[in-house]
């Protein structure tokens, strides 16, 4: 397999003209995810009080993008290699605001994790694509490391502008409204993109196999699933059964990538070592983190009592710290090692994370300001050099599926993260001792308590709303907890498989 460690041929150092122009477009698309991925847990309380989910429906409001994703994503990038990833990408942009809409206007939990879903076909179409593009657009590697530091330090962004404009919507808008800034985001992407973006493919692609996409999505979904049910409820025969069906569609998938001509994702690439290291680095990294940061914006809102827009600045160091990072990773990387930078960033989230893990209902915000600023800035380090690992370890032509694999990777960590750190959550939030004649929907989420706590006399809501914060605070510092447990385990596998990976060189 040609690899594009190699040096770069003649022709791919010619430096593309407008390829800064074109990669302004391509961070319009991270932000439209970013944003989106964010305003969720601002209006969960929201959506809580209007739609009234059960604690198992919420999670699923929570996770069911990212199950969707994570079974599309390497389907939607192979798709890419062989249609055009601007055709893709821009197809991709228009579903995703339509979708939006779908969402801002959902009336019941069921619709509206049928709309998460959908959001997610629509949304991986996106990310694989935007990386795929900046692979062919910046041939040299010292630009190419600073182009996905800006596509890191954007998305980054995103989770900051995502709070802080969602903050200001729900306090003067409904809920819907933070799925709607969705629109004019897209409508810019596929308007400035048809002009500056171009169009680039596999020149030898193969068919799309579709019996593949089909295991793919079966397998992930299935295996993500069980996962997630286990957490919850405990092992049952039903999600052991959809657990074992989701392991043997992968099964039969790499089997069936190994014999075709053309694969839909070519296994071979996890024979490199910088490629399997750096996307279990992304995998650990993303579980850790998400069920946290999911149930953050609570723990802010409804604990702590802050409006929406102040959570939304409050979750902003870390987004500032991720950005700064980004910027330098790769220059960082190539000073000291790509070992050093990975492994020192997990390690200090994971530090991070340990120190939330004493969290209580008063705990200040200085505390948590310098935590959340240093997730920031090791994530920063570690994202954009592993997605460089990645990008440099394959060949441009198959830069979509591999950079898919990335985004499974993150969206996976993502979809296990919420289940198996959001189910700790839940399962010690339930156990909480309520006033006696409490609604059983009050154990259901904090939500859910909070409602209920207005309906009772002054002197019991009371009573049940501390214990429920308290539980609720609890179940969040044993998340914490894990979360910090498995980053600093992702810390040590990134120093062992990435020892001797280096960033390409100019």
């Amino acid at each position: 397999m040609t690899s594009a460690l190699q040096p770069a041929t003649t022709t791919e150092a010619v430096k593309r003209p407008g390829r800064w122009l074109a990669l302004s477009v391509l961070v319009l698309a991270v932000l439209l995810v970013a944003v989106d991925a964010t305003v969720l847990g601002l209006a969960t309380p929201y959506i809580s009080e209007d739609l009234r989910p059960t604690g198992n429906q919420l999670l699923w409001i929570g996770d069911v993008y990212s199950f969707v994703i994570a079974g599309l994503l390497v389907s939607m990038g192979s798709l890419g290699d062989r249609i055009g990833r601007k055709r893709i990408l821009l197809v991709g942009a228009t579903a995703f605001g339509a979708v939006s809409v779908l969402n801002a206007y959902a009336t019941s939990p069921e619709m509206m994790i049928a709309a998460r879903a959908l959001l997610g076909v629509a949304g991986a179409t996106l990310m694989p694509a935007t990386l795929a593009l900046i692979r062919n657009l910046f041939h040299d590697p010292r630009e190419r490391s600073l182009a996905v530091g800006i596509w890191g330090a954007t998305a980054s962004a995103g989770t900051a502008v995502g709070p802080i404009a969602g903050g200001f919507l729900l306090e003067h808008f409904w809920w819907g409204s933070v799925f709607l800034i969705n629109l004019p985001v897209m409508a810019v992407l596929v308007l400035v993109g048809i002009k500056l973006l171009p169009e680039s493919r596999n020149p030898e692609p193969g068919p799309w196999d579709l019996p593949s996409v089909l295991l793919s999505l079966v397998g992930m979904i299935g295996v993500v699933y069980a996962v997630k049910e286990a957490a919850s409820h405990g092992l049952a025969w039903e999600p052991l059964a959809v657990g074992l069906l989701g392991l043997a569609a992968l099964y039969a998938f790499v089997r069936r990538q190994l014999t075709l001509p053309a694969p839909l994702l070519d296994m071979r690439l996890f024979a490199h070592r910088g490629f399997s290291g750096a996307v279990l680095a992304d995998l650990l990294t993303i579980l850790g983190l998400s069920g946290l940061v999911f149930f953050l914006s609570q723990y802010l809102q409804l604990v702590q009592g802050r409006r929406p827009f102040e959570a939304g600045l409050a979750e902003l160091p870390a987004a500032v710290g991720a950005v700064a990072a980004g910027l330098v990773a790769g220059r960082v990387a190539r000073r000291l090692s790509v070992r050093t930078v990975v492994s020192g960033g997990l390690a200090a989230v994971g530090l991070a994370l340990a120190s939330l893990a004493f969290l209580d209902q008063s705990t200040g915000y200085p505390v948590l300001g310098a935590a959340l600023l240093v997730v920031g800035v090791g994530a920063g380090f570690s994202f954009t050099v592993t997605a460089d690992v990645i990008l440099g370890s394959v060949p441009k032509d198959q830069a979509g599926a591999a950079s898919a694999v990335s985004e499974t990777a993150y969206e996976l960590g993502a979809a296990l993260g919420i289940a198996l750190l959001g189910s700790i959550v839940t399962g010690v939030y339930r156990g909480f001792p309520a006033p006696v004649g409490t609604p059983a929907e009050a154990h259901e989420s904090l939500g859910s308590a909070t409602e209920v706590a207005a309906t009772l006399p002054p002197h019991t809501g009371e009573t049940l709303l501390n214990a429920a914060r308290q539980s609720f605070v609890d179940g969040l510092a044993m998340a914490a907890g894990a979360g910090a447990a498995v980053l600093l385990a992702a810390s040590v596998a990134a120093w062992f498989m990435l020892k001797n990976q280096k960033l390409e060189n100019a």
